[in-house]
């Protein structure tokens, strides 16, 4: 599978500009980490441009969210660790993150959200200015941004990062494609 196919998969599944946006910069950050990490940048980065595919399809409802996604990467060529990576980074499932690439998604899934809300709270609401340390104070605002779990994006430790320079990677990956994701 290539990264063109998941992109027009993802654009027949999901109508919600916003949560393409999500997933474009989830992806951005996976493929910065991977090559951080010595990775696949490419496996990576599939994983995270297809992690929330079926969240429409699923109506939202978490008990089903990403078993149709996995499948559907499957479905779509993805490997094995792709379609386990889109599982488990819902624990509604159970199924605990066990590989590199799977702790990688399951914490960068909300970080996305954060540096987003951060941004959107700006006078000019672009990315371009944002410091890595302006989300690490919004980070500690437990009422800002609430929906992205402080706890998930703190198992960054998990893949050998600490809580700043994962802050950091995130900020400059959603940087590089500022211009996809409208900031």
């Amino acid at each position: 599978m290539n990264r063109t196919e998941a992109l027009e998969s993802v654009r027949a599944n999901v109508e919600n500009e916003n949560l393409v946006k999500h997933m474009l910069a989830t992806e951005a950050i996976m493929r910065t980490l991977a090559g951080k990490l010595g990775e696949d940048e490419n496996e990576w980065g599939l994983a995270g441009l297809l992690h929330d595919i079926d969240i429409e399809l699923t109506d939202g409802d978490m008990s089903s969210h990403s078993k149709l996604g996995a499948d559907l990467a499957r479905d779509l060529g993805a490997s094995e660790a792709v379609a386990n990576a889109i599982l488990t980074h819902n624990e509604t499932h159970g199924v605990a993150p066990e590989t590199r690439m799977e702790k990688a998604l399951f914490c960068t899934d909300p970080l996305t959200g954060l540096i987003t809300a951060a941004v959107l709270v700006r006078p000019e609401k672009k990315i371009d200015t944002l410091e890595a340390s302006s989300v690490r104070k919004r980070f500690k605002e437990k009422s800002f941004a609430a929906g992205a779990s402080r706890e998930s994006i703190a198992r960054c430790a998990e893949i050998g990062l600490d809580l700043d320079e994962f802050i950091a990677i995130g900020v400059a990956a959603m940087k590089e494609i500022a211009p996809q994701l409208g900031l």
